[in-house]
């Protein structure tokens, strides 16, 4: 995997490229993970939640998963982490990367919350890729499958295909992304997101306080033409 620095330069603007990632006709797949104690914030965030909100059924798992007494909260049973809809993860962030009234109530229930459970309050800087081995809880795991260059199409995709430049060029780059032992799909990935992530991933003018990485797999001409079409979609310049 290679980590590509993201031009964002606030939370907001990390939101529109992570939905970007999400939106586009070259994707295979998605997987969002997140811990309940990132949506039982996130109803702390609001006075009132609809049945309309995006984030309404999943606080409520998120209560009903804390209080179920089979399930330790300091833990990590699998059953804290809900398969999240992309606007539940794009929902979620906004709680805690658009400064406000919301966001400090976010924060302030996330940190009650883990020093009610004991959990460590890391003091290290926020997005320390040195620090995502021991990072406990993993809060926000997310990432998405491409599709494999075998299964572009000719006409829908051509614009990635035609981005190689000579046809010889893509067919060399799929053959070898066939043939690649093991096999993986191409792939982007956000960095682990925990407690420091969320509380102090963004300063209080909304700035983000280190660049954010998406981490790729796969051909590089594939995500570089990827990239440059999510950044234009989000309104961020390269």
């Amino acid at each position: 995997m290679i980590a590509r620095h993201l031009p964002a330069r606030t939370g907001e603007e990390a939101i529109r490229v992570i939905r970007a990632l999400g939106t586009h006709r070259y994707l295979a797949g998605r997987l969002h993970s997140v811990h309940a104690l990132v949506f039982d914030a996130a109803a702390a965030a609001t006075d009132e939640m609809d049945a309309s909100s995006p984030l309404s059924a999943a606080c409520l798992w998120a209560s009903e998963t804390l209080a179920d007494p089979t399930i330790e909260p300091d833990s990590k049973d699998p059953r804290l982490f809900r398969l999240a809809t992309a606007d539940e993860l794009l929902a979620a962030l906004a709680c805690f990367w658009i400064p406000g009234l919301a966001a400090d109530r976010a924060h302030e229930r996330l940190l009650e919350n883990a020093l009610d459970l004991g959990l460590d309050v890391p003091r290290h800087e926020p997005f320390d890729e040195a620090a995502e081995d021991e990072m406990h809880p993993l809060l926000i795991d997310a990432g998405w499958e491409l599709l494999p260059l075998a299964e572009l199409d000719p006409v829908r995709h051509r614009g990635v295909i035609e981005a190689f430049g000579e046809p010889i060029l893509y067919d060399a780059a799929r053959f070898e992304e066939e043939n690649a032992v093991p096999r993986q799909p191409p792939l982007q990935e956000l960095p682990a997101l925990g407690i420091a992530e969320l509380l102090r991933g963004v300063n209080a003018e909304g700035e983000l306080v280190e660049p954010l990485v998406l981490w790729t797999g796969g051909d590089d001409v594939y995500q570089d033409y990827l990239l440059r079409g999510v950044l234009k979609v989000a309104k961020i310049e390269g």
